[in-house]
């Protein structure tokens, strides 16, 4: 016999004009549609933003966010939450945070990378605990958190001029190593595309890299790995 009963659709898209917004993406990935600010108008951005709300979105959330666009932002949603440093912008509240995600940075000049990996893991309902400036220059200082490795879901290294960090990292712990390129270093460094390769072909196993200053992608990618370990652990 026939079933003839209508299925949801896990696919359901909502058309604003400028953007077909993929409203499921959440319940299928567990990461919801996020606006890239890069390249839209202000208001373009605040477009997209609202027709997510719309759509039921608990969380309508953008990333690579200009002070113009952030203003239209606040203009628009007053008690909308803005991460100058990040450079992302929320509207909405965000999951009580579960795990721990430990973020390294080489240098404080990855500190913007470094801000947008902490806020994706914020808005994904994921804790973070952030160590700044342990780059090899002073491998002491690497060793030095050596001990707080141990005690995180996943590890996020930003690094740039010549990326060796997650290396060094990845030798220390069995957590897996999220490494994140960034665009900083002279000349020969050639805008992270050294950090690039250095960490494609690190030594130590155990290293996912994602591509130049794209902490976003890193936040998300240590989130899912730190919900599904927590999932285990209850399991």
């Amino acid at each position: 016999m026939r079933n003839t009963g209508r299925v949801s659709s896990p696919f359901r898209t909502s058309d604003v004009g400028i953007a077909r917004l993929d409203v499921d993406r959440a319940a299928r990935t567990g990461t919801p549609e996020v606006v890239f600010a890069g390249g839209k108008s202000p208001a373009e951005t605040v477009i997209c933003l609202a027709g997510l709300l719309d759509a039921g979105a608990p969380l309508a959330w953008a990333t690579r966010v200009d002070e113009p666009t952030a203003a239209a932002i606040r203009a628009r949603w007053p008690s909308a939450h803005v991460d100058a440093a990040a450079r992302v912008a929320w509207i909405g509240t965000v999951p009580e945070p579960v795990g721990e995600v430990l973020v390294l940075t080489a240098g404080t000049s990855d500190a913007a990378v470094a801000a947008e990996v902490a806020a994706t893991l914020t808005a994904s309902g994921v804790g973070c605990r952030r160590v700044d400036d342990v780059g090899v220059a002073g491998v002491h200082r690497v060793l030095a958190v050596a001990p707080d490795l141990a005690r995180a879901d996943a590890v996020v290294v930003v690094a740039g001029m010549d990326g060796a960090l997650p290396s060094v990292v990845a030798g220390l712990t069995d957590r897996l190593v999220v490494a994140v390129p960034t665009s900083v270093g002279y000349g020969a460094a050639f805008e992270g595309l050294a950090a690039l390769l250095t960490m494609l072909t690190a030594c130590a196993p155990g290293v996912l890299v994602v591509n130049i200053d794209n902490g976003f992608g890193a936040g998300v990618a240590a989130a899912r790995i730190a919900r599904s370990a927590r999932t285990r652990s209850r399991s």
